[in-house]
């Protein structure tokens, strides 16, 4: 039972350390990466852009954007029936949203940032929903994080109460 439990704590920490990378990501780009980028003119903006979309597909990104993904769905089913699943499968539910936006928004407006040859006409298609969306993103994952988060908490609660149980009920059958 002690190895099936350090094995759950272990993959809601891990789905909860991926998804406050892929939160992080979101929010860096809200706060700090596409508002640099308003500032610059079109070309630039457009040719960064692409660079950002063509770097970000690697094994690490995919790793975390996915895993993430993966690791609060096992988890959520791997703790069903604890008190505490709901926090986790709320929080894979928020994810699956925001995995579903980027799959169905954002990746579709890189597409097409990526074929486009008119840098004006190309930032003009792409910039403001993508950005948009993006906040809508960083806002699900942080939501999504907070979740888990609160969950892991509730996990690491119940297995104190579970060792101070245990621990008493050891004590008193030796008296």
């Amino acid at each position: 039972m002690t190895q099936n439990r350090t094995a759950s704590g272990l993959l809601l920490g891990a789905a909860t350390v991926a998804m406050g990378l892929i939160a992080g990501l979101f929010y860096t780009f809200a706060c700090a990466i596409m508002p640099a980028l308003a500032r610059s003119d079109d070309r630039v903006f457009v040719d960064v852009m692409r660079d950002i979309n063509d770097v970000i597909q690697n094994p690490v990104f995919f790793l975390s954007f996915m895993g993430a993904l993966a690791l609060s769905a096992v988890s959520a089913w791997q703790l069903r029936g604890q008190p505490y699943r709901w926090w986790v499968w709320a929080g894979f539910l928020a994810y699956a949203l925001v995995f579903l936006i980027t799959v169905v928004v954002n990746i579709p407006l890189n597409n097409d940032l990526a074929d486009m040859t008119d840098p004006a006409a190309a930032r003009e298609h792409f910039e403001d929903p993508w950005v948009a969306w993006n906040i809508v993103r960083a806002v699900g994952s942080t939501v999504a994080l907070g979740l888990l988060a609160r969950g892991l908490v509730l996990f690491g609660r119940a297995g104190q109460t579970s060792a101070y149980l245990a621990s008493a009920a050891g004590s008193n059958a030796s008296r």
